[in-house]
């Protein structure tokens, strides 16, 4: 079975341990993500996000988010026979030919260009194809889905995109970018839909009808992301997959709040069918936030991924819906988007 993610943070985690002075290569690692498994695990692309947390950026988030780009391609050209940078579906379909995994470039926090089209262009030379607008703080383009306590489960419904942020987000369709309304506020997916006419993604975001977190889309968004031809990338984080007791009123933006509790792989599946019966099977794919999350015994990173494969037979789904899930939704996605 082929596979798609549309989500890790795999490059930042590398960013960051370089900085200790540790070594490490997308190659083989003790993280949830390396080539040596996605290899063994039939993967046919692996999005690496750039993210970058504003509020730990002492050179600019700009700044930050050059020195993410050189440690990606410093890694693509060091394991260039495993693997290579795709720009659209014709290069991931000569990588597949060639037997390597593709690499498509995402940034996580559309802060990163400071509010500058010319930064948007620069991404973009780079090889950037998907940005989320937002992380989980307000920038220039718009807000993230937190009301001004940080409550986890109260979505914002008022402050959607700025002016930038639609011009911005014109753009990117325009370029051949892929819009990610992943922590975006509620208001500002529909700004993005009201604003767009391509399909966009919320590129690891689950169903808000099954667990209340913010961060995921509620059964209209759902419906209104399926009918655009979008896809809700299911996310592996405990937060976003079940609901904890305690958890009202937790500040979701704190570290020391992330994974509260404990979701199973069992977990996963009822969102992909929530969103599936809510939006349309073409309406789920795949967006792990490997890297980002903390692990949990029955999926501890891509290694697992037959796990999951083998619960969605399980659960009832066929093969041609578990195609479409792991990377048959977002393969299309990528065709009608990308140039």
């Amino acid at each position: 079975m082929k596979i798609i993610d549309m989500h890790c943070d795999t490059i930042s985690e590398i960013w960051e341990a370089r900085k200790r002075g540790e070594g490490c290569s997308i190659r083989k690692n003790a993280m949830m993500i390396d080539l040596k498994r996605l290899r063994e695990n039939h993967y046919l692309v692996q999005n690496y996000a750039l993210f970058v947390d504003g509020s730990k950026a002492e050179h600019g988030c700009f700044a930050a988010v050059k020195e993410l780009i050189q440690v990606f391609k410093q890694e693509m050209k060091a394991n260039a026979d495993w693997i290579g940078e795709v720009h659209n579906v014709e290069e991931i379909l000569e990588n597949e030919r060639q037997g390597k995994v593709s690499a498509l470039l995402t940034v996580e926090e559309g802060g990163v260009c400071e509010g500058s089209l010319e930064h948007l262009y620069y991404l973009y030379d780079q090889g950037v194809r998907m940005m989320t607008i937002t992380w989980n703080y307000p920038n220039e383009l718009g807000y993230p889905n937190y009301n001004e306590n940080g409550d986890m489960y109260v979505p914002d419904i008022q402050h959607g995109l700025t002016e930038h942020g639609i011009v911005f987000v014109e753009e990117m369709e325009r370029l051949g970018m892929i819009v990610d309304v992943s922590h975006l506020s509620d208001a500002g997916f529909y700004d993005v839909l009201t604003h767009t006419k391509k399909p966009f993604v919320a590129s690891h975001s689950n169903a808000r009808g099954v667990c209340r977190a913010a961060r995921n889309l509620s059964d209209d968004m759902i419906r209104r992301l399926g009918e655009r031809g979008g896809v809700a990338g299911l996310n592996f984080s405990v937060d976003f997959l079940r609901e904890h007791e305690g958890c009202e009123g937790v500040d979701a933006r704190n570290p020391a709040n992330w994974g509260r509790g404990y979701a199973s792989i069992a977990d996963i599946v009822k969102h992909a069918k929530y969103i599936a019966n809510v939006g349309g099977m073409e309406c789920v794919g795949l967006g792990s936030d490997f890297d980002g999350i903390s692990p949990h015994p029955e999926l501890v990173g891509a290694e697992d991924m037959p796990k999951l494969i083998e619960e969605f037979r399980k659960a009832g789904f066929h093969e041609s819906e578990i195609d479409k899930i792991c990377y048959g939704n977002v393969l299309r996605v990528y065709s009608e988007v990308l140039k």
